[in-house]
């Protein structure tokens, strides 16, 4: 069982498979990215030689991340192997691609998708990604629903670009049964958009939503980073997620791998470690874990101790979010 240096027991990881994405969201990747060469991103055979061993120390669930997943070739061939191995797997996209692919994922009962979408407006989204790929993101969702499959909309929350629509997505829960996520914004800025996540704070966002409905409290998960709740008549939930006031991290249970093999702890602190390497220097599994291990136990409190030693921050989707 791995533990870090507080005593708090990891057993989830966020492993990000591709830096790449067919958006441009301005919150998160430069329209001039400069994209990692194959050779530095993790192969699928490097993947399964860290993944099995975590699984093996009690690691029990993984969520699929990027860039988008779904443009990393041959995604499912990897998802099919993870299945066998992990109980649950999530995956996050921005929805243009995974149309396609929600039938084999139902396949191998990976259920829980988290569909990025910050705008309603068809104008605003192309404003946003610098895409035109709102209808194929919408499309996605129905699809998704159709399936029957557990989706929760994630909305970044931006000053003066979308703040006008939080009652918009609160109101798709009425007759979707969805869970719509307000996120506040975070400082991994990636093209200049101005960062508005100090003002419009989850109690910002509360505020908002509580002056047109009634938002009754829902018991949180362990280890949830998102206050829930309920609005009476409603077929969904809402959650917000303070992901820059950071009310969570006293119960953090995660770790994130990017797509270059980066450890990272934390997602405000830097690499720690870097697992591709260590396999393509010949690291057994033994040694490979035991290096994690250290790491965890040098691991800070929460993300404001992380950030004391970050002197920048990449953008998110070198990140995995």
């Amino acid at each position: 069982m791995l533990k870090d240096a507080h005593n708090r027991i990891i057993n989830y990881v966020r492993l990000a498979v591709t830096d790449r994405c067919n958006l441009r969201c301005t919150y998160c990747m430069p329209e001039n990215m400069q994209f990692l060469q194959r050779r530095e991103i993790l192969t699928y055979e490097e993947i399964i030689a860290v993944m099995q061993p975590l699984a093996a120390a009690g690691v029990s669930k993984v969520r699929i991340t990027g860039g988008e997943p779904f443009l990393r070739k041959d995604l499912m061939q990897l998802l099919s192997k993870l299945s066998a191995i992990f109980p649950e797997i999530s995956i996050t996209t921005n929805g243009v691609l995974t149309g396609p692919f929600i039938p084999q994922l139902k396949a191998l009962g990976i259920r829980n998708i988290n569909l990025s979408l910050d705008t309603l407006q068809r104008d605003k989204f192309k404003q946003i990604t610098h895409r035109d790929q709102f209808p194929a993101v919408m499309h996605t969702l129905d699809n998704l629903l159709e399936h029957d499959m557990n989706v929760k909309l994630n909305m970044v929350v931006m000053g003066g670009v979308n703040t006008d629509e939080l009652l918009d997505f609160a109101a798709l829960t009425a007759t979707k049964p969805i869970t719509v996520r307000f996120i506040e914004e975070m400082p991994f800025n990636g093209q200049g958009h101005a960062f508005s996540g100090q003002q419009w704070h989850y109690q910002r966002i509360l505020d908002t939503l509580s002056g047109e409905y009634e938002l009754q409290k829902l018991k949180d998960a362990p280890h949830s980073t998102s206050l829930n709740y309920h609005i009476p008549g409603h077929k969904g939930k809402i959650g917000v997620i303070a992901a820059y006031s950071r009310t969570f991290c006293g119960s953090c249970n995660r770790i994130r791998i990017t797509p270059t093999g980066g450890f990272k702890t934390c997602l405000y602190g830097h690499d720690v470690l870097n697992v591709r390497d260590l396999i393509r220097s010949g690291a057994s599994s033994d040694q490979l874990m035991q290096e994690i291990q250290y790491t965890l136990n040098t691991r800070a409190a929460d993300g404001f101790e992380a950030e004391k030693g970050s002197k920048h921050w990449d953008s998110m989707s070198m990140i995995g979010g």
